[in-house]
């Protein structure tokens, strides 16, 4: 997915860092003032600032900043504030010591010897089905969301680095973290404001984005990641998702497995008796927290939460994570999420050095169980973001803003938007957007993809290659593209030419042209490499003779008809031309004749349904993110002869079902299940030629020991399954945990079938064959290696008597996974 905003996020982050100017440093410790013992997830902050730290499970606290006010005040529930004075522009150790205004609690009746915590956990478990938010038939609020990227802890050396030179403005802008004791400077920060309706029957889920508002990055497509639709948190599931793996809650209905519990606490708030209770992991590397609740009485439902993942937790890229959520109640009686608050410390480089991810949300105007409007149950996308009315005044963000914008935060307006006016901004902008997108923008086109200007292949040779595209720059309505490309060997040009149009992105209507006069690799899968990668000539097994010159004219109209379930009607005509290492010899009676040429022309219907799917969404591509149920396609394929010289008639079936379970705490699976069948009389190039892999690069969607070539059927069933532990046994092994490695396991069966008719239709090139027993392979690989490499060995199990085939091999292959 080749989206600008993400060249624009990361330049950001590339350009914006600094050090420290005059500073206040505080460390010290909290303690309660009756026990003596230090108390964790206090609030240190300044007096009238949002400059502050957390004090962490031992007690301990540590701040530094430019921006400190003479008054330090520590804040706990169940405690009365203390305020110390300090002095600013100095290093210094302030202690604070907490007196309590704790309840007695007799109401707590435990078993003999039993923790008095177990006894809530119990309660709470009981509860869920009263407290959790999804029991609800229907429910709806309005939510302010305030996202901001900090840079951090990069020192004096990259400062004074020369690309930074004309950037030193920017530096103003350093202070350090209110939690994780880092300096930073603050890059990016975006707010939004929106409505969001939720109804279990008949099911709707619907965000309207009603302002949104972002600096430096005038790209309004990001205000639909921006809502509630993208981050859940809901901590009566017995699984968090934070990233792709499920942590597990502290109030899992199995939580004594992995956490240790402590009840500390119980105070009077809002009215009502409440309970704390701190939790940390019971283990090592395991997806869990540490932290701390607040839970009501009599209802059990949870008043506050804080969750911090553990230090040594198996996630990349991800050193700290503090979330805080927020309940009040609704109607007197329902406890209802009103405000979160997330803080992320990532690194990209090294545990050294990285940036801030905060969001701070608030949610008001709660309703629960009203009819949701008729104008909203009939849109058909989840999230509705009207780009010509997010564009909001002043006055309208000071009274829909629910938390109010810092210094800093307004400080980062006005810096980015300065940034981006240097030059040295624009050129490595390209630089970094060409890095992403595989494109290089010069006005109105784009020269790419990069990695296809050079290649080289038995057939052609050295192979040179120019392509492009316009830029959104040109239209981001039409969009035209070609290429052209020159072998040294055969001494031939190839090219092509496209053209398409987007009626509307979200949801989607579209339609394009599109001619090729070019090589390509048939039984390829769609998750290869493209046939003039460069990095596919380094990392073939064998020399690849089976390239054939194809031409092809496509058309297609693609419909959107609600989000998850969309048509696309394409047009196919091409000529597949023999070679030498591939001819076409055609079977008549005892002879067999060269045909120089495959012409068909063919009608494809395809359908595509994914229930409550999501998309990341550019101006013409898009990237789905997946959805919790299974996905269908089903293709439907008419092949009419005679039409414009096509030699066959032929029709074609083809089901897919793929899924992704959940199967917390031991990872997930995934699988896909492919099916499909052809009717009529027809030579293999227009069967179903089997995906092999032919090079060292792991492919998910091909058989990695299956020749291209090698197996053709007209009627098939493949079964794909991957399972990824995600460290769960390899996290109890010491070398291994530290490692941080991670184990998947994985197999592939195909069976089909060819008819008698369809095998003496065409002679068969050497080392092409039917089936007529499954096809089985199977491996073990380790995920995470270095946090960006994944390596398999994989095993052949079946027709091991084929020639130029492997029994065993190596697989590698690089994948950005949390």
């Amino acid at each position: 997915m080749r989206i600008k905003l993400f060249s624009g996020l990361f330049l950001s982050l590339f350009i914006s860092f600094g050090v420290l100017a005059q500073k206040t440093v505080i460390s010290g410790i909290v303690t309660d003032e009756e026990t003596g013992e230090p108390l964790p997830f206090v609030n240190i902050v300044f007096l009238h600032s949002h400059i502050g730290a957390i004090s962490d499970f031992d007690g301990i606290f540590y701040i530094e900043t430019s921006y400190a006010t003479d008054t330090l005040i520590a804040s706990s529930l169940g405690y009365i504030p203390q305020k110390k004075f300090i002095k600013t522009g100095m290093t210094q150790k302030i202690n604070f010591t907490l007196k309590p205004t704790s309840l007695a609690i007799e109401e707590v009746v435990v078993r003999p010897g039993e923790n008095p915590a177990f006894k809530i956990l119990r309660s709470i478990s009981e509860n869920k089905k009263y407290n959790n938010p999804d029991r609800f038939n229907s429910y709806q609020y309005k939510s302010y969301n305030k996202l901001r990227l900090d840079i951090n802890n990069i020192g004096e050396k990259f400062k004074n680095q020369r690309i930074l030179k004309e950037f030193q403005f920017v530096f103003d802008h350093m202070d350090s973290s209110e939690v994780f004791g880092k300096n930073y400077l603050p890059v990016l920060i975006t707010e939004s404001v929106s409505k969001y309706y939720f109804q279990q029957n008949p099911s709707v889920e619907r965000e309207v984005i009603e302002a949104f508002k972002i600096s430096g990055i005038q790209n309004n497509t990001i205000s639909q990641y921006t809502g509630k639709m993208y981050q859940k948190l809901n901590i009566y599931n017995n699984f968090i998702t934070l990233f792709e793996p499920g942590f597990v809650s502290p109030i899992a209905d199995f939580g004594r497995l992995y956490y240790k519990y402590v009840l500390e606490d119980s105070a009077v708030i809002d009215n009502s008796l409440c309970f704390k209770i701190s939790f940390k992991p019971k283990r090592k590397q395991e997806r869990t927290f540490y932290g701390y609740f607040w839970v009501a009485d009599t209802s059990f439902a949870i008043k506050k939460v804080q969750l911090r993942v553990s230090k040594d937790v198996n996630i990349n890229f991800l050193n700290d994570m503090i979330a805080v959520h927020e309940y009040n109640k609704i109607n007197d009686s329902i406890w209802f999420l009103t405000s979160e608050d997330l803080m992320l410390d990532l690194y990209l480089t090294d545990k050294n050095t990285g940036f801030f991810g905060r969001k701070t949300s608030t949610y008001d105007s709660i309703q629960l169980n009203i009819a949701i409007p008729e104008e909203v149950t009939e849109i058909k996308t989840d999230i509705v973001a009207n780009n010509e009315e997010l564009n909001k005044r002043d006055d309208y963000w000071e009274e829909n803003r629910k938390v109010e914008l810092s210094d800093e935060d307004i400080g980062v307006y006005e810096m980015v938007d300065s940034v981006t006016n240097v030059p040295t901004f624009k050129r490595i902008y390209k630089l970094v957007e060409m890095f992403v997108d595989y494109y290089y923008v010069l006005g109105p086109i784009e020269l790419g993809p990069y990695y296809t200007f050079f290649s080289h292949n038995p057939i052609e040779g050295y192979r040179f290659k120019l392509g492009g595209r316009t830029s959104n720059n040109f239209s981001t309505k039409w969009r035209f593209g070609g290429h052209v490309a020159y072998g040294l060997k055969d001494e031939r040009i190839k090219y092509g030419a496209i053209a398409e149009h987007m009626f509307k992105t979200n949801p989607r209507i579209s339609a394009g042209i599109s001619y090729y006069h070019d090589i390509r690799q048939l039984g390829k899968s769609e998750n290869a490499f493209l046939d003039d990668n460069f990095f596919v000539s380094i990392f073939r097994r064998t020399p690849n003779y089976q390239l054939t010159l194809v031409d092809q004219y496509n058309a297609y109209f693609e419909r959107e008809w609600f989000q998850g379930f969309s048509n696309i009607f394409s047009l196919r005509y091409q000529s597949v031309h023999g070679t030498e290492y591939v001819p076409f010899k055609v079977i008549e009676g005892s002879d067999t004749i060269a045909y120089p040429d495959i012409t068909s022309a063919e009608v494809t219907l395809s359908t595509h349904f994914s229930y409550r799917e999501k998309f990341l969404l550019g101006k013409f591509e898009r990237v789905s993110l997946g959805s919790k149920y299974p996905i269908l396609d089903l293709d439907l394929t008419f092949g009419p002869k005679g039409v414009l010289g096509s030699d066959y008639e032929y029709y074609k079936v083809r089901i897919k079902i793929t899924d992704k379970i959940e199967t917390n705490p031991i990872g997930y699976l995934r699988y896909r299940i492919t099916a499909g069948k052809v009717f009529g009389i027809l030579p293999y190039p227009l069967l179903k030629l089997h995906e092999g892999n032919e090079t060292y690069i792991y492919d998910p969607l091909a058989f990695n020991m299956m020749n291209y070539y090698e197996f053709v059927s007209d009627e098939y069933a493949i079964l794909f399954a991957e399972h990824h532990f995600q460290g769960f046994f390899f996290n109890q092994i010491p070398l291994l945990r530290w490692l941080k490695f991670r184990e998947v396991i994985g197999g592939k069966i195909l069976v089909g079938r060819l008819s008698e008719a369809n095998r003496n239709v065409m002679e068969f090139p050497e080392g092409l064959t039917d089936l007529n027993k499954p096809y089985i392979e199977a491996g073990v690989g380790l995920e995470n290696i270095l946090r960006f490499f994944r390596v398999d060995a994989m095993w052949r199990f079946t027709y091991l008597e084929n020639e130029n085939i492997s029994r065993f091999g190596l697989r590698a292959t690089m994948q950005l996974t949390f």
